[in-house]
């Protein structure tokens, strides 16, 4: 009875063993998440977010979550590269959002081009994500976001821009930082008239040291937004020399001012100005 009882005892032991063996309790794969808020564009009420999600394998899902879409619509997405303030091409191409749902989810590991992509690499990459109204209206962009190392930090400096020559015409410029240490600058104006576009620039030295030399040419302000958004990673070159990298933090000490002209063909008439960076005290 003991070897009959002692036999059982290794049987069952065998058993357990081979039962752990087989299924063993391996924890669930917990991947990196990154999120990413997409605003709203063109007074399209469509916000909300994209949250990438590091799978297994180092590929990702991307999940879109939107509200303000219409029941009826379908909603092109991409990241383009490079920055949203300058425009690229389509680096990856999204399932389309469903309007009814607000919702998306693609499995991405490769570029439009065949390229492979990891996770880390895209929540690295620099580009920007954008939303379109239909496939029919791609133009039309309903939300957006910079991503990966385009992706603004939260640390911003806005300085004033004051009435000069065109009466009614004032705002701010905005610099924000990016991850890469890059700047996007916000110029945003009141006053401004439907049909005008007025280039503007960041000039060496102070306003009360004008005219200085052009240093940073910015996108021209359009007339029916008051608006210019420019990603700024360098000065102006010349005919005899390249241009020099600046960075946000080197753009907060810089020694200069800002110009907003009334037009390409009127540059010595002013339409707002503003000192920056070492010179936004004095005024």
């Amino acid at each position: 009875m003991k070897k009959l009882a002692f036999a059982l005892m290794m049987v069952a032991g065998f058993t357990s063993c081979d039962s752990d063996d087989d299924g063993v309790d391996t924890p669930d794969f917990e991947g990196e998440t990154k999120e990413y808020t997409l605003n709203e564009m063109s007074d399209s009420g469509v916000s909300g977010t994209v949250t990438f999600m590091e799978n297994e394998d180092g590929s990702a899902t991307v999940e879109f979550d939107l509200e303000g879409t219409p029941d009826d619509g379908m909603h092109p997405a991409h990241i383009h590269m490079g920055t949203a303030a300058e425009t690229g091409d389509i680096g990856v191409t999204f399932t389309p959002i469903d309007g009814a749902t607000g919702m998306s989810t693609t499995e991405v590991s490769a570029l439009d081009d065949g390229t492979d992509i990891t996770y880390e690499e895209l929540v690295a990459y620099d580009g920007y994500i954008n939303v379109h109204k239909s496939a029919d209206e791609l133009g039309t962009i309903v939300a957006q976001t910079d991503i990966g190392e385009n992706e603004l930090t939260g640390e911003s400096v806005s300085y004033d821009l004051e009435e000069r020559d065109i009466s009614g015409v004032s705002g701010v410029a905005i610099f924000e930082e990016r991850e890469n240490g890059e700047t996007l600058v916000t110029l945003d104006l009141e006053g401004t008239e439907e049909g005008g576009e007025h280039p503007a620039h960041i000039h060496m030295g102070s306003i009360e040291d004008a005219p200085g030399a052009i240093a940073i040419t910015f996108t021209p302000v359009n007339g029916a937004t008051g608006m210019s958004m420019t990603n700024v990673s360098m000065t102006d070159g010349s005919a005899d020399a390249e241009g020099e990298a600046i960075t946000y933090t080197e753009l907060l000490t810089y020694n200069g001012y800002i110009n907003v002209h009334k037009s390409a063909e009127e540059l010595e008439v002013l339409a707002a100005q503003g000192n920056m960076g070492a010179n936004a005290s004095e005024e």
